[in-house]
């Protein structure tokens, strides 16, 4: 699995977990600003939009706050955001406004099962 791209594993992961997937949306916010989103994904009546941050630095707070505000612009509720890895700053806010941090240790981790 070390071979694959962070996208490739982020697809896996949602598929696994009974998520239907939808690639590259962009939506137009309330702003007025069009809105993207690496992947929607839907299962029922929940729908969560993901941002995939194939980085090799940690994804700090300033980038979770902007998927937040992206989010709430475009009129999504409970955004993902798969990374490597996050500062402890951005794991804070994450928690505090209700956005699922999901490392790539955690993807693969859990598609070994």
């Amino acid at each position: 699995m070390g071979g694959r791209s962070l996208s490739e594993l982020a697809e896996r992961y949602f598929r696994r977990k009974g998520y239907l997937l939808e690639k590259n949306v962009t939506r137009e916010g309330f702003s007025g600003v069009q809105r993207s989103v690496d992947l929607l994904i839907r299962r029922g009546r929940e729908q969560h939009p993901v941002w995939i941050k194939d980085w090799k630095r940690t994804v700090g707070i300033n980038v979770v706050i902007n998927v937040d505000k992206a989010s709430e612009d475009a009129g999504f509720s409970r955004p993902i955001i798969v990374a490597d890895k996050f500062s402890d700053h951005a794991k804070t806010y994450a928690n505090r406004r209700g956005i699922k941090l999901l490392t790539k240790a955690e993807i693969i981790r859990s598609l070994r099962y």
